[in-house]
């Protein structure tokens, strides 16, 4: 068992050197997905190699500051907000691209769809482009605003940290249909491997972030079916631990109530939500079939025994969530003066 634990190590560890390197290279604005056009010797960039660390040294030098200071007296009030900030980064990446769409507030925008009714953290957002506006005028965008403040809420409650590029547009359209394009819970792995390539996210990243669900906490609502008529047969996930059903069971007698995502160290940053899966006691069925799963159990258990390994990836996978889809063209998106409307002509 020891062997095949270290083999396990050797090969987790190859795969996190390979994605530490490939997050160097975006970070330096070298990628090998880059070709040269026929007949020239230029470089053609994806939009992701536009974003920079130093974007706003000149024109915002303040800004991280700004967002920090603010972030900092609002979770200290209310640590669930961290998560909830996580959680609104991951909803807006996962649609058209890390653009801000899901901040749009407006009848038809992904904001007042369904499935988006349990998403918080908008004020807070508010708050900060408010701040940022008084000392950076019309500078900052409301995606980079987002992505950094997800960055500063994980660091809050224990996470780690990592250097946020910036340079992302706001995006000007938000269709509430779409926001059904983000994962809800009830997918198998096989569903959710494709989402995440779809945006140019892979199995790693799949577990790494999931890993996110160690804070925050869910509604009743989205487990009812797992605890009393899992796959319509009137009964309970037979994959989860017994006493475990029983709790969940006890508290989610409300729709209306919720549940932490980590019952064990619901409030600290930390490799535990692994250990949970190992134990049957994983909140969401997408949760825990990353365990059940072959194709992912291995990254499990490694990164339940190694907490190490969750914390150097962690940030690089987030960096990567923060790269996809950007607006960083000249023509493309803008920059909001107000992150809930897009500006006036």
């Amino acid at each position: 068992m020891e062997i095949e634990l270290m083999k396990l190590s050797f090969c987790i560890a190859i795969v996190l050197f390979l994605n530490c390197i490939g997050n160097a290279r975006a970070s330096l604005g070298i990628s090998s997905q880059r070709g040269k056009p026929a007949g020239g010797s230029k470089f053609v960039l994806r939009p992701e190699d536009r974003l920079s660390l130093e974007y706003y040294h000149k024109s915002c030098p303040q800004l991280e500051g700004i967002i920090q200071q603010k972030l900092h007296g609002l979770v200290k009030k209310d640590n669930t907000l961290a998560a909830s900030i996580i959680r609104l980064h991951f909803h807006d990446c996962f649609v058209r691209g890390c653009d801000a769409s899901i901040l749009l507030n407006h009848q038809g925008s992904e904001r007042s769809a369904e499935v988006s009714k349990t998403l918080r953290g908008f004020n807070i957002i508010d708050e900060i482009k408010s701040e940022v506006e008084k000392k950076c005028p019309k500078t900052v965008s409301c995606a980079d605003i987002l992505v950094a403040a997800a960055r500063d809420a994980t660091i809050m409650v224990g996470g780690p940290f990592w250097e946020v590029p910036f340079g992302r547009k706001d995006g000007l359209i938000s269709i509430s249909k779409e926001a059904n394009m983000v994962p809800h819970g009830q997918e198998n792995v096989t569903q959710l491997i494709k989402q995440f390539e779809i945006n140019g996210l892979n199995m790693l990243d799949l577990v790494i972030l999931s890993g996110s669900h160690t804070i925050g906490r869910s509604s009743c609502s989205a487990i009812h079916q797992r605890l009393f008529n899992f796959n319509n047969t009137r009964k309970s996930d037979p994959s989860i631990d017994t006493s475990y059903l029983r709790y969940l069971k006890k508290k989610c007698n409300r729709l209306d109530n919720f549940v932490h995502l980590d019952i064990a160290t619901p409030r600290t940053f930390d490799e535990v939500y692994y250990k949970n899966l190992e134990k049957k006691t994983g909140l969401l069925s997408t949760d825990q079939l990353l365990y059940s799963d072959q194709r992912t159990a291995s990254l499990v258990h490694a990164l339940a025994s190694q907490p190490e390994l969750f914390v150097i990836q962690f940030g690089v996978s987030m960096v990567k969530l923060g790269n996809v889809g950007v607006l960083t063209g000249k023509d493309q998106g803008e920059i909001r003066l107000n992150c809930n409307y897009v500006n006036k002509a």
